[in-house]
Formats: C-alpha cells, structure tokens, sequence
C-alpha cells in the first residue's frame, strides 16, 4: 500500500494554460539509485578453438545477481518537440568461489574444487535525440535515434592455496551500439506523470556484431516547481561477439530492476509563451 501526501507550495498551473505537459523543461538534470538484477554469460577462447561452454558468471562463479548503483542523467529541450539525453551509470561485481565444475575461460580450464576470484565490470553510456511528432498539452510521443556505448570487462584468477599455480585471464572491450526507439509520456494531473522509451539495435560494426533492446519506464511526481521524484522500472540486454588479439568473446548481458530518483529542472522555456 502506497499513500502519497501532497505538500503545496504556492504553485499551480491550470490545465487550460498548458502547452506541454508539466515535465517538458528546458533542462533537467536527474541522479538516483539503481537496483538491477543481473543475469550474465560469457564464452570466451582463440580464434578458431573450440571455446567450451557457456559460463554463467551468476552460478558457475558466484556473482551476486543483485547490485545497488548510483545513475545519472541529463536532458536538454533544444525545442518543445525535440530534445537531446546524456546518460551514465555502472555495475561493478566482484566474488571468491569455489567451482562445481571445471570452468574454461580464454583457453585456460580452471578446475571443479578450485577457489577463484572473478569480477565482471560494465559500464554504460547513453546519447539519445528525439523528436515529438506528436505533442499536446498533457501528452507527447516520438521517436528516437542514439547509441548505447558499452563498456565491458570480465576476468578469473586462481584463489588461495592455488596462487602457486598462478593463472589470471581477463577479457574486455567496448562497443558503440547505435540504436533507434520510441518515447512518450502522459501526465495525469498536473503533479503526477508517466513516460517511457523503448530502444533497439541489430548491428554488425568491424570485428563487433552486437543486438540490444533498453527500456525505461517513469512514474514522475512533482514535489515543487523545480524538484521532482520518480520511480522508475528499466531493463536492458544485449549479446555482442568481438575478437581481440585474437581472443574471440561472446558476451550475453542483461539487468531489470527498480531505480528511485530526483529531478531538478531550471531554464527559461520559450514554447510557454507559444513557441
């Protein structure tokens, strides 16, 4: 049961007096905590090697799925119809296990009962313009063109009493995957708001073929003029296969999970006057 209690601060905009929704500002700037549940495989070996099973860095190593992180975001409205996004955040994951089976990573096999040390880093960076082709007073929908820039980084080494047979394998790399989506939003009232955007890729770029699909959906409240709070549910998954000093690596990568978040807005909006 959610109750939800509103606190007014002498600001208020009648409907009629609208010419975008009430979370159309000229600049937002965003920042808040983030819950992903992560599910992780990886295949690595040398080109033309047969490189073994899948490792699934949740079970076979023992990454927690469950991670808290910190995100950001930044929006500029260039227009009423059309606005840019800058987006950052990143997963860090770190565990000492002992194997249940024997594991082969970049050629190197680490066998069942030995303790190793593994983490699998990632971080992302997202760009996005979009353009409404339809706006209203308490609604809008576009679309939208951008990239996902990924950066990623997984390694196993040799625990303990293993040290004397010393093995350390790492692989990374990072992929700009460009991507094509939808977005909209409707607000309810005049303080409460939902958006969501939609995005996808398919794409072969030199030695990387990489798909994504991402979603964002927000639940928005406005606290006071400039501040606002937001729940917000995203998911993204991608698969990508790169080679590398002739290391090939195939990377199936995804998270869901809750974020909750603050917004500050600022900048004068000229569409208010009719743009």
């Amino acid at each position: 049961m959610v109750f939800l209690v509103s606190i007014s601060f002498g600001y208020s905009q009648s409907k009629d007096s609208l010419v975008a929704p009430w979370w159309v500002e000229k600049f937002k700037l965003s920042a808040g905590l983030f819950v992903p549940v992560n599910n992780t495989n990886i295949q690595v070996g040398a080109n033309g090697s047969a490189q073994g099973r899948d490792i699934d860095f949740e079970k076979d190593l023992g990454l927690g799925a469950t991670s808290l992180t910190f995100l950001a975001n930044a929006q500029w409205r260039i227009s009423r119809r059309s606005r840019i996004n800058l987006g950052y955040f990143n997963i860090s994951r770190t565990a000492t296990h002992t194997l249940q089976r024997d594991i082969t990573f970049d050629s190197t096999t680490y066998h069942v009962n030995a303790s190793v040390n593994t983490y699998f880093n990632t971080a992302i960076y997202q760009f996005s313009y979009g353009y409404a082709f339809i706006e209203k007073p308490t609604y809008e929908v576009g679309i939208l063109i951008g990239a996902h820039t990924v950066g990623a980084k997984a390694g196993i080494s040799l625990n303990g009493a293993n040290i004397g047979a010393s093995t350390d394998n790492n692989f990374g790399f990072t992929a700009p995957l460009p991507d094509f989506g939808v977005w909209g939003g409707y607000a309810f009232t005049n303080r409460f708001a939902v958006n969501l955007d939609f995005d996808y890729l398919s794409l072969t770029v030199d030695n990387v073929d990489g798909s994504l699909v991402a979603y964002n959906l927000i639940f928005s409240y406005k606290l006071i003029r400039q501040l606002d709070l937001s729940l917000s549910y995203s998911g993204l998954n991608f698969n990508v296969s790169t080679t590398k000093k002739n290391v090939t690596g195939d990377f199936k990568w995804g998270y869901n999970g809750p974020s909750l978040g603050v917004s500050f807005s600022f900048g004068k909006k000229s569409w208010s006057n009719g743009y």
